[in-house]
């Protein structure tokens, strides 16, 4: 019998972490959890409203809760919210419970998937380009996904349906699934 572990995907907002984890569930039949969803689920209230009321610090309790709740399940594909790794408990989580996988993607690429979203609250920021909080974001968090990474891929340039074929491909190679005894 053949067993899947976890998969965790990571990256920065406009990688294209969520719909490439629901097509990687499809073709591994693999249950899928987005993080942030799962805390808007549970709050009836969208991420910027949480951050609005709660801060930035109660955003983060709510995320550093559900995603030790999720990474303790067995078989899934998580894709977590692009600051998440900014919690060393959270990486610690990740990288213990399952293959982290990086996504990552250019600015440029970011700003079209992203600049017209308004659901991401940390894009909100008043008199500074999109493309200025994009870099500072970046300078910051591609250390630590690159440090918790245990596969690194770029999104730029393929199809959703090219990514995921690497992916699996890359699971594979790196011995992704195992046989139970």
């Amino acid at each position: 019998m053949v067993e899947k572990r976890n998969i965790f995907l990571i990256g920065p907002m406009g990688a294209g972490k969520s719909t490439i984890g629901k097509q990687l569930s499809i073709q591994l039949n693999m249950e899928f959890y987005d993080s942030d969803r799962e805390i808007e689920k549970r709050t009836g209230a969208d991420i910027g409203w949480v951050f609005d009321v709660e801060g930035e610090s109660g955003f983060r309790k709510r995320e550093k809760k559900i995603i030790d709740e999720l990474t303790q399940k067995k078989g899934i594909i998580l894709a977590t919210g692009g600051g998440s790794i900014l919690s060393n408990t959270i990486s610690k989580f990740l990288s213990s419970r399952g293959i982290v996988i990086y996504l990552k993607t250019t600015i440029s690429k970011q700003i079209l998937r992203t600049q017209k979203d308004k659901r991401r609250p940390l894009l909100q920021v008043n008199n500074v380009s999109l493309r200025e909080v994009l870099e500072n974001l970046k300078k910051i968090r591609k250390p630590l996904y690159k440090k918790i990474s245990d596969i690194t891929l770029s999104t730029d340039e393929q199809s959703v349906k090219s990514v995921v074929f690497k992916i699996i491909k890359l699971l594979e190679k790196n011995n992704f699934f195992f046989n139970k005894r």
